[in-house]
């Protein structure tokens, strides 16, 4: 389980083609790269729930499989890229964000960016069936980032960021067409699936 609040910024140390999916070696910066990790640890990439399968210093190895790669942005990747970090919550730890799985749920893309003083406005398509968990004032992990819907419609839903999550995360770089990894709030999901009964 994580919040969506990012604790750092990573970017791919390297790439390398396994059986059944990539291995995917990821820099973890100093502020979290701190001896605490340990193999068999999830980590939310990009929002992605993954386990450290090795560590080296500051690079941390996953797996990640074809499922994951279809159904996320983690295949985009290359080297350099950045990444989005958050180590799994603790039992004790606070919840500043809200419940986040790091159960990728699609892929949405990048469909318009608004400045609006030092604010950001960010817009994003996303399929239909995922919108339709979507409501104004609920929550949504983009990226794996814990973030506010402003408004949604079938097939689109805007964010409104400020200027610290566009400087500690991946979003002050994307642009319009980049591929980002949603997963819409478990609440909704329960409530959705239990109204359909």
């Amino acid at each position: 389980m994580f919040t969506g609040l990012i604790e750092a910024r990573g970017s791919v140390n390297g790439l390398t083609e396994a059986q059944h999916g990539i291995r995917l070696a990821i820099n973890a910066p100093g502020d979290i790269a701190d001896g605490t990790a340990e193999i068999g640890d999830s980590i939310a990439i990009n929002g992605c729930c993954l386990t450290i399968v090795e560590i080296d210093n500051a690079v941390w190895t996953f797996e990640a499989g074809e499922e994951t790669l279809s159904k996320t942005n983690l295949g985009d990747l290359t080297e350099g890229s950045p990444v989005n970090l958050e180590r799994a919550l603790p039992a004790n730890g606070r919840l500043g964000g809200h419940f986040v799985q790091g159960h990728v749920d699609g892929v949405g893309t990048v469909d318009e960016i608004k400045q609006d003083g030092e604010w950001t406005d960010m817009y994003f398509r996303l399929p239909t069936e995922l919108a339709a968990q979507l409501v104004p004032k609920g929550s949504i992990a983009v990226d794996g980032i814990s973030l506010t819907v402003v408004t949604t419609t079938e097939d689109r839903f805007n964010v409104a960021l400020i200027p610290h999550t566009l400087d500690v995360t991946t979003l002050g770089a994307r642009k319009v067409g980049d591929r980002v990894n949603l997963e819409t709030d478990i609440l909704g999901k329960y409530v959705r699936q239990f109204m359909n009964q």
